[in-house]
Parts: C-alpha cells; structure tokens; sequence
C-alpha cells in the first residue's frame, strides 16, 4: 500500500476527492498517511472526520524544515492539494519525483509567484484566452516550473467571470488530479 501525505491550505475539497477516489478504487493501492496544513483551515476537519492523522505546521522560514522532522519515513507520494506555501528547494530536491501540485491554469501559462486562486483566474481572462484548465506537475524549486502530468482544458465564454472560471476549473481539477496520483504511484522507483 503507497503511502500520501497531502498539504492543503483551505477547504480540502481536493482532499475530499482524493479520500473518495481512493475509497473508490479510483486510486488503487494507496492511502492518504497523513494531512499537514500551513494554517488553520477546514481541511484539517475533513481529515479528522475520515480519521485520517493531522496537524497543523505554521507557515513560515522553517515550514520544510518540519516539514522533513514530520514525514513518515515510508512516504511514496507527497500531494499539494490547494497548498500555498512555497517549499524549500533542499525539500524539493531531497522529494524530487515524489512531490506533485495542482493549479489552475493551463501551465506554463499564468503560474509562479503570487498566481493562485481568482488571481490566476482573473489574469486569463484579462489575456483575452479561448481556454484554460488545471495542470498536475511534478513539484520542483522553481514555482509551478516542474514536468506536466497531465492536464484538463475549459472553454472560456464570452460572458465569463473569475469565479465562474473558477468553478469550471475546480472540476477539471476533480477529473484529473486522481488521474494524475494514479499515474505517479505507477512509476516504477
């Protein structure tokens, strides 16, 4: 049995749908060991009531560091399911292949620093783009830098708004982040 720990930084809906996906059969052979959040958040909620084990590191300089301190020492995967924090690049080394992230644009395009949430949203829009999507990649130093997974496409109309964007790109992200855990707990070490 793979073992994931997930990070998360809000509501966990992405967690939520990891849990379920597993419980499914969807993500085969695994389990989520361990939630670990950067603020308090309901997604910390979500993990206690699926009595999955939890906690809470404050984000901050030393966030990797205890980060490293806290990992189960059999950890196959580790998921940034709505993690906003940035990880150190000894982290990401030392995990290098075992790290993957959501986001939600159609990387390359809009990612790096400071393009998360409506932000992203908002600046595609702005960009006058016929789509856009979610990308699973693989987590390296460089912000939302790291070789695509695999990724999900929405048309963008000509009424559309950031948070209605938003929810059409939070179900590509439901389709294809199990999809894209699945995968990576099949490549061979």
């Amino acid at each position: 049995m793979k073992n994931i720990v997930v990070l998360i930084s809000g509501s966990g809906t992405n967690l939520q749908r990891i849990i379920n996906c597993i419980d499914s059969g969807e993500i085969s052979n695994a389990k989520v060991s361990l939630v670990i959040a950067d603020r308090e958040c309901y997604g910390l909620k979500r993990a206690e009531e699926n009595n999955i084990d939890n906690m809470l590191i404050p984000r901050g300089k030393g966030f990797s560091d205890e980060l490293e301190k806290l990992l189960p020492d059999d950890t196959d995967l580790i998921v940034l399911a709505g993690f906003l924090s940035i990880l150190s690049k000894d982290f990401t080394e030392k995990w290098n292949g075992k790290i993957i992230n959501i986001h939600p644009s159609l990387l390359p395009k809009f990612g790096g620093k400071g393009m998360y949430g409506t932000k992203v949203h908002q600046s595609v829009i702005e960009a006058g783009e016929k789509e856009s999507g979610a990308t699973v990649h693989f987590v390296t130093s460089g912000i939302d830098e790291g070789e695509i997974i695999l990724q999900g496409k929405v048309r963008i109309e000509a009424n559309e708004n950031a948070e209605t964007l938003a929810e059409k790109v939070h179900q590509i992200e439901y389709e294809i982040f199990p999809k894209a855990i699945e995968k990576v707990l099949k490549i061979p070490l």
